[in-house]
């Protein structure tokens, strides 16, 4: 049994819906077992205040659900750290792990959507992306300034412009292929379809990979290949895109 421990954004409806259910797909395919153990922080709009707020709430959060004993700690707000600066995903990831040992001796790997999403990106040689994103602009930017600061060109990308987090938690998965058709992915060699845990995107994930025949990545599913991987656990899955495919690593293991 693997308890998945996540920090989760008050208003966020679909880390718990998407996570799980890639998961799911796991347990089926290799009989592994997994629980779910949450604490959430305040967040109700997506600005720049709000998401300050919400993160330095995030310790409360490590100490609760390292209460749990849990065996990986998922972060789940890609644009709250993001919007804090180049790197912040690893100075956050070493605060969260020191507050849990500070509890308990020892802490659990700890994996933030915004570290995932870059890990994946680099890991599967990405370089230069198109994105979608449910934020205001000026947000959608932060994100596209933050993916850029590691090394990675983002050549064209949509915002959604919602700005109410439940309501991105309410958008239609099946509108993202008509979305990225309006992207102009001339020289790209990778798209993340949702550069954000709260909008929903599963269901389109591997429809947009077998229509366009570049690799398709989102926050969800970089951050369930990282919990995947801090476990020691086969990161392949069915129907998921680029980030849950058989590497040739693993191909050659």
């Amino acid at each position: 049994m693997h308890r998945i421990g996540l920090i989760v954004p008050s208003s966020n409806t679909t880390m718990e819906t998407e996570i799980p259910e890639m998961l799911a797909r796991h347990s089926q395919l290799h009989g592994t077992r997994f629980t779910f153990h949450a604490s959430r922080a305040r967040l109700h709009n997506v600005d720049v205040a709000s998401l300050a707020r919400m993160v330095d709430d995030g310790e409360r959060c490590a100490a609760e659900v390292g209460d749990a004993d849990v065996d990986v700690v998922a972060y789940a707000c890609l644009v709250a750290l993001m919007a804090r600066g180049a790197g912040a995903h690893s100075a956050a990831e070493k605060r969260f792990a020191d507050v849990i040992a500070a509890g308990r001796g020892a802490s659990p790997p700890i994996v933030s959507s915004a570290g995932a999403l870059v890990r994946t990106l680099k890991s599967l040689g990405l370089r230069k992306v198109a994105l979608v994103a449910p934020y205001m602009p000026e947000l959608t930017r932060t994100v596209i300034a933050y993916i850029e600061d590691s090394g990675i060109s983002v050549l064209d990308s949509l915002s959604l412009a919602v700005a109410d987090n439940l309501m991105v938690g309410r958008l239609d998965p099946t509108a993202l292929p008509g979305y990225v058709s309006k992207l102009d992915l001339s020289g790209v060699d990778g798209i993340i379809l949702s550069a954000c845990v709260q909008m929903p995107s599963l269901p389109a994930v591997q429809q947009v990979q077998d229509a366009t025949g570049l690799p398709v990545i989102t926050a969800a599913t970089a951050t369930t290949r990282e919990i995947l991987l801090s476990l020691g656990l086969s990161a392949t899955l069915p129907n998921a895109g680029a980030a849950l495919q058989r590497q040739s690593a693993e191909v050659a293991a």
